[in-house]
C-alpha cells in the first residue's frame, strides 16, 4: 500500500472533513431520505432520488477520506531544515523574466490549494524544485510555456 505524504495540517483537515461527513452529513442525508420516503411513490419522487444521490456521493467521499487517512505519512515540517527544497518547504521564487515573486509551500496532493499558496508535490513546479538549492535557477514548463525561476529562499514552517 503506497503511503501518501502530507503535512500535519493536511492530515488534521482530512480527519475533520471525515468527522463532519460521518457525524453531520450522514445523519442529515438519512433523515432526508426518510422524509422523502414518507411522501409515497418513490419512482417519481425527486427529493428521494436527490437524497440517495447525495448519500452515494457522501459515502464515496467518506471511503476516499478513510483510505487517504489510513495511507497518510505525516511529515513534521517543523523538524526539517536546510536550503535544499524538499516536501514541506516554503519556497520563494523570483521569475527571471518579470522579477515577480511567488511563494509556494510544497504539500501533499490532497492538501494542495494554489490560492492559499500550497502546491502539490506532484505538480510540475514542485517536481522541478525538489532537490534544488537556494540560489539555483530552475526551468519549469507551465501551461503558459517554459519559465525560469530563481530559488530566492527556502523556509520551513
Amino acid at each position: 500500500m503506497e503511503k501518501i505524504p502530507m503535512t500535519a495540517g493536511g492530515f488534521v483537515a482530512l480527519e475533520q472533513e471525515l468527522k463532519q461527513r460521518q457525524q453531520v452529513e450522514r445523519p442529515r442525508i438519512i433523515n432526508a431520505i426518510s422524509e422523502a420516503r414518507a411522501h409515497g411513490d418513490l419512482s417519481e419522487n425527486a427529493e428521494y432520488h436527490a437524497a440517495k444521490e447525495q448519500q452515494s456521493l457522501n459515502e464515496g467521499r467518506i471511503a476516499d477520506l478513510e483510505d487517504k487517512i489510513s495511507r497518510a505519512e505525516v511529515i513534521d515540517v517543523s523538524k526539517l531544515s536546510g536550503d535544499i527544497v524538499k516536501f514541506g518547504a516554503t519556497v520563494t521564487l523570483v521569475d527571471e523574466d518579470t522579477e515577480e515573486e511567488k511563494v509556494w509551500q510544497i504539500v501533499g496532493d490532497s492538501e494542495a490549494d494554489a490560492k492559499a499558496g500550497r502546491i502539490s508535490i506532484s505538480s510540475p513546479v514542485a517536481r522541478a524544485l525538489i532537490g534544488k538549492k537556494k540560489g539555483a535557477s530552475v526551468e519549469v514548463v507551465t501551461p503558459k510555456g517554459a519559465r525560469s525561476f530563481e530559488i530566492a529562499d527556502v523556509r520551513w514552517a
